[in-house]
């Protein structure tokens, strides 16, 4: 009678949660507050690397594992028992172009540091491939989820960059996220390992399936908060809030200017938060340093800060080249 019903839960329409737009619109907001900082850091108010160090690090990658977390959670809820072909093809072709509004966008604001494969397109390709997973058995759902989390952990914490390859490291495969030193971007979300909570949310929701629980928080209500409505229309808070948060920071800037950061500081603090992405807090110090010694001593510092001289410049590549042996 047990299997019966587990069986029954799991072939009907599951119920529309009001929390998941809540959670989805709280998840909104971090991000808007994360993004100012990024924006005040642009506008020179924060020393260069601040938004990609300590906690603010944290924050924003803890932002984007609830958003892809939640994107599992949603593609389940609304296409089983079948998958509802019409509507998947219409909010995948939405977030689509709009990551290719915001690549186009980003490559002419941000050369140097174009998206070209943030969150959206993280979160467009994920639901591709969670379309797989919806035909496929739960057994092999859970399987492939704990072999993508366990790989992570092992990446990460076991022995790191154990699976990168400088194979991966041009920006046509930069985005299956194996890349050893991937091109610098201002969003950079690739599938490994931000598949790990978006197959979490999945697997997650296809067990709640075969129970209750979908029903009693479907109870709680839809919700008419402000995080609630703004999680019903996630994609045109996206587009929209980082606009306005940067022409409130521009606007800023005009009445009251930053303050003019030591170069010093600001090479090091920005040295530093790039080299972390890859390696490890001590080695990146002396790296750092050593690069900026070197920079000094050959008179490039100056030149080099001001964009005059670029980080391709055989120069600086043959320093950077020397400083890294060094650091090993």
């Amino acid at each position: 009678m047990t299997a019966t019903a587990t069986e029954t839960y799991a072939s009907v329409k599951p119920p529309r949660i009001g929390l998941l737009d809540t959670a989805r619109g709280v998840a909104l907001l971090a991000m808007a507050t994360y993004h100012f900082t990024w924006d005040m850091e642009f506008m020179g108010y924060l020393a260069p690397g601040t938004a990609e160090t300590g906690w603010l690090k944290l924050y924003a990658r803890a932002i984007a594992s609830t958003f892809l977390f939640i994107v599992g959670i949603s593609l389940v809820l609304a296409n089983k028992p079948e998958i509802r072909w019409q509507s998947f093809w219409k909010r995948f072709a939405m977030i689509a172009a709009a990551a290719l509004a915001i690549s186009v966008v980003t490559r002419f604001v941000f050369p140097g540091e174009w998206i070209f494969f943030g969150i959206l397109h993280c979160i467009a390709v994920v639901s591709l491939l969670g379309l797989v997973f919806l035909r496929l058995p739960l057994p092999v759902t859970i399987a492939v989820t704990a072999a993508v989390t366990a790989a992570w952990v092992v990446d990460t914490w076991v022995a790191p960059n154990l699976l990168r390859s400088p194979i991966f490291n041009p920006r046509y495969l930069a985005w299956i996220g194996l890349a050893e030193m991937p091109q610098r971007s201002n969003d950079y979300v690739p599938i490994f390992p931000w598949a790990v909570p978006f197959l979490l949310g999945m697997t997650a929701t296809l067990l709640a399936m075969r129970t209750r629980l979908l029903e009693r928080l479907a109870a709680l209500g839809t919700g008419s908060s402000l995080p609630a409505k703004a999680g019903r229309h996630s994609l045109a808070f996206y587009l929209i809030h980082q606009p306005v948060l940067i022409a409130i920071a521009y606007g800023l800037s005009a009445v009251v200017p930053p303050a003019k950061p030591d170069p010093v500081e600001s090479y090091l603090k920005q040295c530093n938060a790039s080299c972390m992405m890859q390696e490890g807090e001590a080695l990146c110090r002396s790296f750092c340093r050593c690069t900026l010694d070197k920079l000094q001593t050959e008179n490039l510092f100056t030149e080099f800060q001001s964009g005059a001289l670029k980080p391709d410049d055989g120069r600086i590549m043959a320093l950077a080249s020397e400083c890294n042996a060094n650091a090993q």
